[in-house]
């Protein structure tokens, strides 16, 4: 089937929008660039926030949210809190598996020179082997202009740096039935050099233009080369690494955009219906999903629960309002689904399983690995009824262990109704995955359908 023109060109835009972010800081650096292009003002979390409506965007590390109040009040600060007012949130992570360096990374074994890693979260470690690899990341760098006395600054090196070497089959036979087992302290450090030329800390100064002397920590994660593609017969495919989940962080950013667009602009109402009282529009993208979401700047953190808090407080609410306007919200955690496997059929659920091209995918487990309930399933499908899509289902099998998602992290922080939905796709947590090119473009309508403030809230059901 040929893709459409509008269904190829959301695709290309994710496929450029991964390309350009090798690492979470550079996710949550790209998604602020396309939210400044769109009105949003960033505010600093340490200071006091504006009461004037209008569209506002944060960031803490490698997770990042974005707001709109602009249709709360008409002209200057918005005085008092509206009756019924709640959130419509919409939540994916920047976070993807990977190899990451090790503060003391250099070595040298049998001539070579090394760097140590790290697994971060649980990537399918072969197909990191004998890749070219790049490296990206952040580096605290001494300053003595700025408050603390250091900068944090963002590098990448887009040439080929690293290669984690596979062992020869002729040295492990057993290799050519699946591969040798790896270790992941002895068997996955990359190999940069033979010669011993370059210490890492030089390295990594010469990136972000000062001395070593200066670099006072980091964090350096490597990545694929390999740009995005459509692939296949008809160019339907694509073909990506980190796909799970800067697919939903690019959609969801997008789907934000559009959500804040004027009413002349073809934009979704930002009033809700009749009995309704008006729902801001939310973007959240958390980091560190796939470490279980424990951090700072985790979905098991308070960031989301302090900014809806600090929202409402500064539109001239108060701690009732808060929860009110939590009980009533509605928040729909994005991140990716299995698709069938053609190769591995038997792994899906026979009667709930998606397919690749069939649109957005809503998770359901019985366990509470996904947080959707009745609720929040309903409000789902009511936006993608709104934004002409019918949603696949998703259910893991049962004799296998499910993954979870920001979502029960989430829920249980806010006490929201939640939904966990996602995209289809194969190859999760390789180096480099692949999903129908059709389907980008109709989960960003189905998160901007959620966004929109026609989406009234589930509400508690007796």
């Amino acid at each position: 089937m040929t893709v459409s023109k509008d269904a190829a060109s959301a695709a290309v835009a994710l496929g450029q929008f991964v390309d350009g972010a090798p690492t979470p800081y550079h996710a949550v650096d790209s998604a602020l660039g396309l939210l400044r292009d769109a009105g949003f003002v960033e505010v600093i979390e340490g200071q006091r926030w504006p009461s004037k409506p209008g569209r506002y965007v944060m960031t803490r590390g490698g997770s990042l949210v974005a707001w709109s109040t602009e249709h709360l009040s008409d002209s200057g600060a918005v005085q008092q809190w509206p009756a019924q007012a709640s959130f419509s949130v919409v939540g994916a992570h920047t976070d993807s598996p990977n190899l990451r360096l090790k503060p003391k990374a250099d070595y040298r074994s049998a001539g070579w020179d090394m760097l140590g890693v790290e697994v971060y979260g649980g990537p399918l470690l072969t197909t990191w082997l004998d890749r070219d690899l790049g490296l990206a990341g952040r580096v605290a760098v001494r300053d003595a202009s700025v408050p603390g006395g250091y900068a944090v600054r963002l590098f990448r090196c887009d040439e080929p740096l690293l290669r984690v070497a596979n062992l020869a089959i002729h040295l492990d036979r057993s290799s050519g039935a699946g591969g040798a087992e790896l270790n992941r302290q002895s068997h996955l450090a990359p190999l940069w050099g033979f010669s011993g030329g370059m210490s890492f800390p030089r390295w990594v100064s010469e990136q972000v233009d000062c001395i070593p002397e200066d670099v006072l920590s980091f964090e350096a994660m490597a990545y694929d080369l390999l740009p995005a593609s459509l692939l296949g017969h008809s160019r339907e495919l694509l073909a990506s690494p980190r796909l799970d989940n800067l697919c939903t962080t690019f959609a969801a950013t997008e789907a934000m955009k559009q959500a804040v667009l004027t009413p002349s602009e073809e934009g979704p109402a930002r009033v809700a219906g009749s009995g309704q009282g008006p729902r801001i529009p939310v973007l959240v993208l958390f980091d560190h999903e796939e470490i279980g979401s424990e951090t700072s700047s985790g979905a098991r953190s308070q960031l989301l629960a302090s900014v809806l808090e600090r929202i409402v407080l500064s539109c001239g609410g108060d701690r009732a309002d808060v929860l009110a306007s939590f009980s009533s919200g509605l928040h729909v955690s994005g991140d990716m689904a299995h698709a069938i496997h053609p190769n591995y059929a038997d792994r899906s659920e026979p009667h709930n399983y998606p397919v690749t091209g069939g649109g957005p995918v809503l998770k359901v487990n019985a366990q509470g690995r996904y947080a959707t309930d009745t609720g929040g399933a309903a409000a789902f499908g009511v936006a993608c009824e709104r934004g002409g899509i019918t949603p696949q289902v998703y259910v893991h099998r049962t004799d296998l262990p499910c993954g979870s998602t920001v979502g029960p992290a989430s829920a249980a922080n806010l006490g929201m109704t939640t939904v966990d939905v996602g995209a289809a796709m194969l190859s999760m947590h390789s180096v480099r995955e692949v999903m129908a090119a059709r389907d980008v473009e109709p989960y960003t309508r189905a998160l901007a359908a959620v966004l929109g403030a026609e989406v009234s809230a589930p509400g508690l059901v007796a």
